[in-house]
């Protein structure tokens, strides 16, 4: 699928918040994606668009007669940008006979804009690309306007959150959390399951005054990441988004076939002591506990993977390696392919979802068990992050270290991936190291 863009402008550098700012500024929060980066390799692109031409979405599952197939649609989605969403439930789309939670948020919400503004923050250089001309034109004139630095100061605004992490209702405690764990290992030990990747969640009520963006630029500051972003749903979602520090790509499929996925298993706290950071990085790397359950995943998408690429083409490029990011540090792969020809980007969406690190193995098994042991649907936690470029570029995150806004709550959840000797103590720590820095950041 390819599309010629047919304007496309250079302009000189503004900062991302400025113009996100001007963006609701004229059109309001709904419709907003914000796809970010945070400088490295994989995160030097920031893209931001507003005021969707379409969007599309579905909810509920399949026993629901009017619920409609998320991969579907997503088939018959015509060329353009699309940004937005896919829940972790719409695996009930492709396991129907698993029993899966029905989640009061949408399934699928993914929004086609035009135009988009790209920043590479390599480069320190802002692009628009877009389709329509009239359109083109009127967002080439507001950024040309916020150009001017006293149109850029009236646009940045005091960003005070203060909720007290005391504030946060846990779903599941930290006692519950440890006897669950034991119970997957028993699973474990009987043979039913090797691998599980064990959620828990807070929530709160959202307030009267709650701003999507405010939220956003808060977790970002504190939490930079190559695959985060904000995705604030319109349409008939209106109330719903989904904010995003991940630093775990799902899927990338680049417009000749290449297909990349980079899975996370294994973590372990920053610390700003230097030697005490090193040391923590080390024992990270020597675990044999984390590096057994991050190849158990390696092998698990090499499977999926298979479904969908070209015999021969699968490669893993980085095994278990070392990535630091500002709060923890991981234990991340790097699988690639080549997608069979007669396939495309929503095949192998579907031939890999959910994904492995966040569900377990072998999969189906796992998210049973899962429902079972997990108090609520998980809704876009654990889902993606879906973009779909101009030229049928595809990318993905796995919506870990993520919040979610329903019309009344806002929720985040964390998980952690318990194997035969996963120590119940541990994993409960481990859940805190992931989900307090964002609890953190809004306090």
């Amino acid at each position: 699928m390819t599309m010629t863009i047919l304007y496309k402008e250079h302009l000189n550098w503004i900062d991302p918040v400025i113009v996100a700012r001007k963006l609701i500024e004229v059109f309001g929060e709904p419709g907003l994606i914000w796809l970010d980066g945070d400088g490295s390799q994989n995160g030097r692109w920031i893209t931001l668009a507003a005021d969707p031409l379409e969007t599309i979405q579905s909810r509920g599952l399949p026993s629901n007669p009017s619920a409609s197939n998320p991969f579907q649609l997503l088939r018959n989605i015509e060329n353009g940008h699309w940004t937005g969403w896919l829940s972790y439930e719409a695996g009930a789309w492709i396991e129907p006979k698993n029993p899966w939670k029905e989640d009061s948020m949408a399934t699928l919400w993914i929004a086609r804009h035009d135009p988009v503004l790209k920043f590479d923050l390599h480069k320190n250089q802002l692009w628009l690309e877009g389709i329509n001309k009239k359109r083109f034109a009127e967002i080439l004139k507001l950024l040309q306007d916020l150009e001017t630095p006293r149109n850029s100061a009236i646009i940045k605004q005091k960003n005070d959150i203060g909720i007290p992490i005391s504030n946060w209702h846990w779903l599941t405690t930290k006692e519950e959390y440890k006897n669950i764990v034991a119970t997957l290992k028993k699973y474990i030990q009987s043979g039913d399951i090797f691998q599980a990747n064990l959620s828990a969640c807070c929530k709160l009520q959202k307030e009267a005054n709650f701003s999507s963006i405010n939220i956003f630029e808060r977790l970002r500051q504190s939490c930079p990441a190559p695959f985060s972003g904000i995705a604030i749903a319109s349409g008939d979602a209106e109330g719903e988004a989904v904010l995003s520090t991940s630093p775990e790509r799902f899927l990338k499929i680049t417009a000749n076939q290449e297909i990349e996925t980079r899975p996370i298993k294994g973590t372990r706290p920053r610390n700003p002591n230097k030697e005490k950071d090193f040391d923590l990085a080390a024992d990270l790397i020597s675990s044999l506990k984390d590096r057994a359950e991050n190849i158990m995943i390696v092998d698990l998408l090499r499977n999926d993977l298979g479904k969908v690429c070209q015999a021969g083409s699968i490669k893993v490029t980085q095994l278990a390696g070392l990535e630091s990011y500002s709060k923890v540090h991981h234990l991340t792969s790097v699988i690639q392919g080549k997608l069979d020809n007669q396939k495309t980007w929503v095949d192998a969406l579907e031939a890999c979802w959910p994904g492995g690190s966040i569900s377990g193995a072998p999969k189906i098994r796992a998210c049973q068990r899962l429902y079972e042991l997990e108090p609520i649907a998980r809704g876009p936690y654990c889902g993606s992050l879906l973009h779909l470029n101009w030229d049928g570029e595809f990318d993905s995150n796995i919506l870990i270290r993520s919040l979610m806004v329903d019309k009344s709550n806002l929720r985040i959840h964390a998980g952690c991936g318990i194997v035969a000797d996963s120590d119940p103590n541990n994993e409960s720590e481990e859940l805190s190291w992931k989900l307090i820095p964002l609890l953190e950041a809004l306090a």
